[in-house]
């Protein structure tokens, strides 16, 4: 059975930094796109970095930028979001997708993506 089992979450300040960990079992996904999205209380999932199969490729979401990293080790068959300069917006469930699929646009849709974790909670306090 293919998981993806995502840690690292947690309470943090405003300001402060948390980095993310997302390592995938039952299967190598060092061939997917690895993307992570989150949820807030209320809200829909929405996309927040993705990387392809050889990290040569990374795309990030508008409140990402210049703030968050998005990273993977294959040979660790893991991916990271490192983030940075956090603020109360970014409290949410972050979960981590992976797709084997190959689209003519950068997969930042939900749709996009084949297998999920179970989430991760990150609660940043003002």
């Amino acid at each position: 059975q293919v998981q993806l089992v995502e840690s690292g979450g947690g309470l943090v300040q405003a300001g402060g930094s948390l980095r993310l960990s997302c390592a995938p079992s039952g299967r190598t996904f060092s061939t997917y796109a690895m993307g992570w999205f989150r949820q807030a209380p209320g809200k829909e999932r929405e996309f927040v970095a993705v990387i392809n199969w050889s990290s040569a490729g990374t795309h990030y979401a508008d409140s990402a930028k210049g703030r968050f990293t998005i990273s993977r080790d294959n040979a660790k068959n893991t991916v990271y979001l490192q983030m940075n300069g956090l603020n109360p917006e970014d409290t949410a469930v972050y979960y981590c997708a992976a797709t084997g699929r190959q689209f003519m646009t950068i997969p930042v849709l939900t749709s996009h993506y084949d297998y999920w974790g179970q989430g991760t909670q990150v609660t940043v306090s003002s």
